[in-house]
C-alpha cells in the first residue's frame, strides 16, 4: 500500500503525515508538494517527495503515479473557480493511473452552507462520485483556531469580551484531531463510499469561551453583546453550519476530541508576543 498526500507542506498535511508515521513505514507515503524544496524534513525521514501543481495537470500524474490511495487536500486558492478547475485536474489524473481509494477534505454539513465555497466542495464531490472510483469524503468541521479572530487578547486585558448578538453554537475541531481522524481512515479498512462529518460531539458556546479564558488568566472576562460589532468573522459564521454535530471524529480517533480549553491553551502556547 503507497499513500499519496497532496499539499503535504502544509498544516493538515503535515500533521497527517505525522499521524501516518505512527502507523505505516515511511516508505508508504507519498508527499505530493509544489515546493519540493521546502520538503527537505519529509527527504530524512524517508519518504518519497514528488512535485505536485494542481495547476499543471502532467505533474499530477507524475505525482499520483504507483499510489494505491490518494487523499486530496482541498485547493488554497482565492478564486473558488480555479480552485474547482484544479480539483478537477487532480481527479482526472487519479482516474488516470487508476488510484484505488480517492479521498477529499470537504466541509462539514454543506448542505447548510449559503457562501461560495460550500457549491465548490459539493461540485467536487459530486465529480469524486462520478470518477467511480471508490472514495471517502473527509468533511472538515472549522477549526477552532478561529477564535484568533474575535480579539482575545484585548478581552483578556480589559475583562470584557465583545460578542455581535445572537444564538452562536460552535462544532469546532482542531487540525490535530482532525488529523487523527483522516490517518485512521487511510490506514483502516472498510471506509469506501462513504461520507464523514468531522465536527465534535457536542457544540460550546461563547460563555464556554469565556469561562475558559477566565479559568487560563486567573481573571473574570465577561460577555457584552454589541449590535454595532464591526467583525468580517460573524458574516462568515452566520453563512456555515457551526452547530450540527456527529459522534463520526470520536468513533475514528477511538475518543474524545481535544477540549475547548486544551484547544484554547494550546492556542496561546503556540503564540509569541500574545494571546493570538
Amino acid at each position: 500500500m503507497s499513500i499519496a498526500i497532496t499539499g503535504a507542506n502544509g498544516q493538515l498535511g503535515s500533521l497527517i503525515i505525522k499521524e501516518l508515521l505512527q502507523q505505516i513505514s515511511a516508505d508508504q507515503i507519498i508527499a505530493c508538494v509544489r515546493h519540493p524544496e521546502k520538503a527537505q524534513a519529509y527527504h530524512e525521514q524517508g519518504i518519497e517527495v514528488r512535485y505536485c501543481d494542481y495547476d499543471q495537470p502532467e505533474s499530477l500524474i507524475t505525482a499520483f503515479a504507483g499510489a494505491s490511495k490518494l487523499l486530496l487536500i482541498s485547493s488554497s486558492d482565492k478564486d473558488d473557480t480555479v480552485r474547482l478547475r484544479q480539483h478537477a485536474h487532480v481527479l482526472e489524473a487519479a482516474k488516470k493511473v487508476n488510484v484505488e481509494h480517492l479521498l477529499f477534505t470537504s466541509f462539514a454539513f454543506l448542505e447548510k452552507g449559503l457562501i461560495s465555497p460550500s457549491h465548490l466542495y459539493l461540485a467536487t464531490e459530486h465529480a469524486i462520485h462520478t470518477t467511480r472510483i471508490p472514495y471517502t469524503i473527509l468533511r472538515n468541521a472549522l477549526y477552532t483556531d478561529f477564535v484568533g479572530v474575535l480579539g482575545l487578547e484585548a478581552a483578556i486585558a480589559s475583562g470584557q469580551l465583545p460578542i455581535l448578538p445572537g444564538v452562536w453554537k460552535f462544532n469546532t475541531v482542531t487540525r490535530g484531531d482532525l488529523a487523527l481522524g483522516i490517518a485512521a481512515v487511510l490506514t483502516g479498512n472498510g471506509h469506501e463510499n462513504r461520507t464523514y462529518e468531522l465536527t465534535a460531539s457536542r457544540p460550546w458556546t461563547f460563555d464556554d469561551l469565556v469561562l475558559v479564558l477566565s479559568e487560563l488568566n486567573g481573571k473574570p472576562i465577561t460577555l457584552v453583546e454589541d449590535s454595532q460589532l464591526q467583525n468580517w468573522i460573524y458574516g462568515f459564521l452566520g453563512k456555515i453550519d457551526t452547530s450540527s454535530t456527529s459522534l463520526d471524529l470520536e468513533r475514528l480517533i477511538g475518543g474524545p476530541v481535544t477540549s475547548l480549553k486544551v484547544s484554547i491553551q494550546q492556542l496561546m502556547s503556540s503564540n509569541v508576543g500574545g494571546i493570538i
